[in-house]
């Protein structure tokens, strides 16, 4: 079908083929994932192809995950690898991508309307990347058909893997850090079934489709999170737990904050409500309430309230907390965007004894004012720094950071997470709490903190 030059040595082939391997989706997003379902050396199934002057060496048996499962079918492939005949070396010089389906069946619409696709890495002066398919009858595979241009993107993605590889790159963002890729995406996919019908009764001016499944995402680290961090130890972690049937929403049952959830500037109060609807204990405040809020169902409009919150002044002349309807030991605080009550999240979680906070920074602020701190959207760039000095800040405040590239629909995905103290004896969390009432004082005695006023009418909400 297409060829290119290969620009890197036969040894760094098997590096680029284990990618199209074992992450099919970055070729193609309807593909979820894939998960491996056998793998061997030396017992190879009679479907694949026996081939003059190749050896073959693995094969791996695949499932293509789709990722929107009620569209399209999931599909089991044999990949085999193959080393050139004569010779005892096992390194792989072909790749052979064998669908498995029965006779006459389709396949997928995500899937090329082959029986065979290969990927061979051919020796020369100038060594060759070649694709080359066995096309099913009367598939077009001319220069503006589908297949080529598959094949064409296939080449660029495995050529790129191969220079990746001889250049020693290294990914920019890591996602899963925290939450284990299957658990989100397994549990996503339900809650995108559940909750997407909200994208068709979406109130505001802004983007239904950005951010539903925004929230959406949010709501599902958060819960995969507080299962996780809330467990009991006799419960199991992700490693060790048996795959659950979400089909019966059994995250109903699931550990979750003992004090409930606060979402900091709730905005359109999407997230509190998939929470809420989820079976959630919590409460979402603004400064404003949205149109959005009267059209949720009563069980969360109970849950959301207009209200402005000026952290200076939750501390009296005496040094003591006053008491805050949804502040109080226990809540998890969510900080999504919340703008000047961001750098204050980690300052109340510590203070008021919060079982942990999820901020998910966007413009920079600082505790007086908001930041101009330039940059050109490198790592270099305003942003970056913003989240060192928010992480600088929760260490400060005696938490453990943990930071997560959420898999969401925003440039601004990037999470700080705490959780757990840093250090667990009394008398340091006792020192957090003083470092944490030190920067009230010292905002309060600049006294360039002004809470916004909230607006409409707050008897309604």
């Amino acid at each position: 079908m297409i060829q290119c030059p290969a620009n890197f040595p036969h040894e760094v082939f098997e590096l680029a083929i284990s990618q199209l391997i074992h992450h099919p989706e970055y070729n193609s997003t309807l593909i979820l994932r894939s998960e491996i379902v056998s793998e061997s050396a030396t017992d190879f199934p009679p479907g694949i192809p026996t081939l003059d002057g190749f050896r073959a060496v693995r094969n791996i048996h695949r499932r293509l995950l789709p990722r929107r499962p009620g569209r399209d079918a999931g599909l089991e492939q044999h990949c085999t690898l193959y080393t050139a005949e004569p010779g005892d070396d096992d390194r792989p010089v072909l790749l052979v991508l064998t669908p498995i389906v029965e006779p006459a069946a389709p396949l997928p619409y995500y899937h090329p309307a082959v029986s065979y696709l290969a990927f061979r890495y051919i020796a020369a002066e100038v060594p060759l990347l070649r694709i080359e398919v066995v096309a099913l009858p009367s598939t077009p595979t001319g220069l503006d058909s589908r297949l080529y241009r598959t094949c064409l993107a296939l080449l660029d993605t495995l050529h790129r893997y191969g220079w990746g590889a001889v250049t020693n790159y290294k990914k920019r963002v890591h996602h899963d850090c925290i939450i284990p890729r299957e658990a989100y995406q397994d549990l996503y996919l339900v809650m995108r079934e559940r909750h997407k019908h909200l994208v068709n009764e979406w109130q505001e001016v802004t983007d239904p489709l950005k951010h539903v499944f925004e929230d959406i995402g949010i709501a599902t680290f958060l819960m995969l999170l507080w299962k996780e961090s809330y467990r009991s130890e006799r419960e199991g972690s992700f490693s060790s737990e048996e795959c659950q049937d979400l089909t019966v929403a059994p995250w109903k049952n699931w550990p979750r904050p003992p004090g409930g959830f606060l979402d900091l500037g709730c905005g359109n109060g999407l997230l509190t409500h998939i929470l809420t609807a989820e079976g959630y204990e919590g409460h979402g405040i603004d400064v404003r309430a949205r149109t959005s809020w009267s059209h949720y169902p009563e069980a969360t409009r109970e849950r959301l309230h207009t209200e402005s919150m000026d952290p200076t002044e939750l501390v009296d002349s005496d040094g003591l907390l006053r008491t805050h309807p949804y502040l109080h030991e226990g809540v998890f605080i969510i900080a999504n965007h919340a703008d000047e009550l961001t750098p204050w999240t980690p300052v109340l979680a510590t203070l008021f004894s919060a079982s942990g906070y999820l901020s998910i920074p966007c413009c920079a602020w600082a505790f007086d004012e908001s930041l101009n701190l330039g940059g050109d959207g490198s790592n270099a760039s305003s942003y970056s720094r913003y989240r060192i000095w928010l992480a600088t800040l929760s260490l400060h405040c005696g938490w453990q950071v943990e930071c997560e590239t959420l898999r969401i629909p925003s440039t601004r995905n990037w999470a700080i997470i705490g959780r757990n103290h840093a250090a667990g004896a009394q008398g340091e969390v006792e020192n957090a709490k003083m470092r944490a009432l030190e920067i009230i004082y010292r905002v309060q005695e600049r006294g360039l903190f002004k809470a916004r006023i909230p607006e409409g009418k707050v008897k309604d909400h």
